[in-house]
């Protein structure tokens, strides 16, 4: 599979790309699969993503600290996917 950078190559890195949720939620559920398995996938569900922050549910304390622990490394995944810092911040609802 194709990392999303690849695809934007032909894209200016300062052109701003226009990123739907769809997209955001994809990869961040990608990443979470690969942090923490399908288990850990099942426990966190996207909601909205709107000025460079996706704004994530969670109905368990634990998982959401987890995630809060190792967010910076999880924005950086996704960054590094899309090629450019499209994400800054993940909030809990």
């Amino acid at each position: 599979m194709k990392a999303l950078k690849n695809l934007l190559t032909g894209k200016k890195i300062n052109q701003k790309v226009s990123l739907d949720d769809k997209t955001i939620f994809y990869l961040f559920k990608k990443v979470i699969k690969d942090e923490f398995g399908n288990i850990g996938s099942d426990k966190f569900l996207p909601d909205y993503f709107s000025n460079k922050t996706i704004f994530v549910r969670s109905d368990s304390a634990a998982w959401k600290a987890e995630l809060w622990l190792q967010r910076g490394k999880i924005i950086k995944k996704i960054n590094a996917e899309l090629g450019y810092n499209a994400l800054e911040e993940i909030k809990f609802k």
